[in-house]
């Protein structure tokens, strides 16, 4: 792991009740007690991955690219890393916002 995301790709995350009080949907991991975003390259990748995850009921969910800069800005701002994921749910990359490396 530790390769570069250009600042301004973009990444696919999955959001709670698109368009009305949207916020992202983040994981905490219990036996790391890690709180993350799980992001993905491929828009399918991560409806693939959302499919098998239990959701809260009478939530809307939707998968939404987001600008990598605008996702770290927020991850940051709420203490979350960001996890890139791949369809499996495989940590492809751990990246701590504070931290991460911009290609320019």
């Amino acid at each position: 792991m530790g390769k570069s995301i250009d600042k301004d790709s973009w990444i696919f995350v999955v959001i709670q009740n698109p368009g009305v009080d949207e916020k992202l949907v983040g994981i905490h991991d219990e036996e790391k007690d890690i709180d993350f975003i799980p992001a993905f390259m491929k828009k399918e990748e991560a409806a693939e991955y959302f499919m098998n995850l239990p959701r809260e009921a009478g939530k809307k969910y939707e998968v939404q690219a987001i600008i990598f800069e605008e996702l770290s800005a927020d991850a940051a701002k709420n203490g979350f890393m960001i996890f890139l994921l791949d369809k499996e749910g495989r940590t492809q990359e751990k990246i701590e916002p504070k931290s991460f490396h911009i290609k320019k």
